[in-house]
């Protein structure tokens, strides 16, 4: 018995495929804009949506309330501080360019206190010295082009303030429509999910998720905890600038840095400035602020993310230069799903039948 042969209609097919892709790249385009906004959103609130429901349940179910309480929080609490500090680098960044490009207006410290320190206190000074005669200013003035290049391309992505506060406007609202829908917005994703990879597709949205809050609570409020606290001791010490370095501050710290990198050079300034009193006052600050994230970190995670720290360098860096200032929150999110849904195939995968000793002579052969 002959079967019928099903014939496909093959420029049928290639006009489809063409149309559907048409037709995603257009709506990418058009909604392009608002990706970077909508992506930022989408991280806050599956990062405080537990915190959410907990405010609707105090406040008599009504969700409507508890939206206003969380977009209301999330402007005194996060999208406020962060304009206010990078206005600030806006404002105080053109003088810090300024000394780093000339420099011949910076001269090496004397570091007169270090003889007063007992036992090795003159051989310190003495070897100090040793270096400025022996080229020190010299070295310095061939570092700090580099500083002031470095310094000025940070000012000039800080300045890109007017986009910034753009896509914080975007955020509050698609944040607050979040809050509205979220279970629906979940639900659609999921399905959406499923009907790519069945189970294991439900499986990555939820993996993804957990991710996203790993990082959010782990990484970027214990960044935001560390550097605000820093900024606080260095702006009671008299530190000039102390809201620029707290935007540094926060860098180092989202980065996996932490803060003592500003911090132990303002606490130098201070003792080379003769503040001795001061700066033990920040010697001492700093060091609770600079183990603060061995305690916070993992309250904050709860169960745990074991995420490299190179993986989260990468994404701060690389989200830095590919989105701006958004970046520092996006990129190690995107970084951290990525590489947990890697993970878990990975992990899926089936046992081999040989043993790595016979595969690796396998290879040999």
């Amino acid at each position: 018995m002959n079967l019928p042969i099903k014939r496909y209609d093959l420029p049928q097919i290639i006009f489809g495929v063409l149309f559907i892709a048409l037709m995603t790249v257009a709506s990418i385009w058009i909604v392009q804009p608002f990706i970077l906004g909508f992506v930022w959103a989408g991280m806050v609130v599956i990062a405080t949506w537990p915190l959410m429901i907990k405010l609707q349940r105090l406040l008599w179910g009504r969700r409507f309330l508890a939206v206003i309480i969380m977009t209301l929080l999330l402007i005194l609490l996060f999208v406020l501080p962060i304009a206010l500090l990078v206005s600030s680098a806006v404002e105080n960044g053109a003088p810090l360019v300024e000394i780093a490009s000339h420099p011949s207006s910076l001269h090496m410290p004397d570091f007169q206190w270090l003889n007063a320190i007992p036992l090795v206190g003159n051989k310190l000074y003495n070897g100090w010295h040793a270096l400025i005669n022996g080229g020190g200013n010299a070295l310095m003035s061939k570092v700090q082009p580099y500083v002031g290049q470095t310094a000025a391309w940070f000012v000039t992505q800080a300045g890109h303030l007017g986009r910034f506060i753009v896509h914080c406007a975007l955020m509050l609202l698609f944040s607050a429509l979040l809050y509205s829908r979220g279970e629906n917005v979940a639900m659609g994703i999921r399905h959406f999910a499923v009907r790519l990879a069945a189970e294991r597709g439900d499986a990555a949205v939820i993996l993804a998720g957990q991710a996203i809050r790993a990082v959010a609570l782990g990484v970027v409020v214990t960044a935001i905890v560390q550097s605000v606290l820093g900024g606080i001791g260095l702006a009671i010490a008299g530190i000039p600038y102390a809201t620029v370095l707290t935007v540094v501050m926060f860098v180092c710290c989202v980065a996996q840095i932490g803060p003592l990198l500003v911090l132990i050079p303002a606490i130098i300034w201070l003792y080379w400035s003769g503040d001795n009193t001061w700066g033990t006052v920040l010697l001492v600050w700093s060091c609770v602020v600079g183990s603060l994230d061995n305690v916070l970190r993992p309250v904050l995670i709860r169960m745990g993310a074991d995420l490299p720290m190179l993986l989260i360098l990468s994404g701060v860096i690389g989200g830095l230069f590919a989105f701006g200032m958004i970046g520092l929150f996006i990129g190690p999110v995107v970084l951290a799903v990525s590489y947990r849904l890697i993970s878990l195939w990975v992990n899926e995968a089936p046992e081999p039948d040989m043993e790595p000793e016979e595969a690796l002579k396998a290879l040999d052969e």
